[in-house]
């Protein structure tokens, strides 16, 4: 899903830096706000292993790569979407500048698609279906949806920049995203099991129950 230099056109990419640098302004108010020093350490180790699952690439016809994405992941623990803006943008910075993954001038469309989106798409999804069918299975198919429509996005915006054939972007793109999106699904409850087991207190959504048995 990381789309290289030279895919999108330069006046594109100021388009997608805009809307980054407004991105990035609202994220840094959620964190000065809201971002306490007990989850600092949970934010760094969530960037690290987003860093090695977006690693591990898959080859996707007409140029870019299929990959788990961790926006979902990130939105969910913090509850807030700014959060995975904020690790994103890290993340895909260090990977474009160190490895050669991604780009610098496509950062903003490489953010906005796996941190905006991805994250977007996965917290909202959570929140809305959650008091329906329950915190696991709502955590699931936010993962799974955000990672979809991250991929649904990257295809159109390749098309859109003359790079991508539109219809057959769009298959391929989504195509191996429907898997890749399953897998991300059944990763995230896990993670997110595991900190409500281990270290419920991190979790927004338990410390009303916390505080109020203290």
């Amino acid at each position: 899903m990381h789309v290289p230099d030279g895919f999108i056109p330069i006046w594109q990419c100021v388009i997608y830096y805009i809307i980054l640098i407004v991105a990035l302004y609202f994220s840094g108010k959620w964190a000065v706000k809201k971002l306490d020093y007990k989850r600092i350490p949970l934010m760094a180790v969530l960037a690290a292993g987003i860093f090695a699952i977006m690693s591990m690439n898959i080859p996707i016809p007409f140029g870019t790569s299929g990959h788990m994405v961790g926006g979902a992941l990130v939105a969910i623990i913090f509850c807030a979407p700014e959060a995975a803006v904020i690790i994103f943008t890290l993340v895909l910075l260090i990977q474009a500048l160190l490895f050669g993954d991604g780009g610098i001038t496509v950062l903003g469309l490489n953010v906005l698609n796996m941190g905006i989106i991805g994250g977007g798409v996965g917290y909202l999804t959570f929140k809305g279906i959650r008091k329906y069918i329950g915190e696991y299975p709502a955590i699931g198919i936010g993962a799974w949806l955000a990672t979809v429509m991250a991929a649904l996005a990257c295809a159109i915006e390749m098309a859109i920049a003359g790079t991508f054939p539109l219809v057959a972007g769009i298959e391929w793109m989504v195509l191996f995203h429907v898997f890749i999106g399953v897998i991300e699904a059944i990763l995230t409850v896990i993670v997110v099991g595991a900190i409500e087991k281990f270290r419920p207190d991190l979790l927004p959504w338990n410390r009303k129950k916390i505080e109020g048995a203290s």
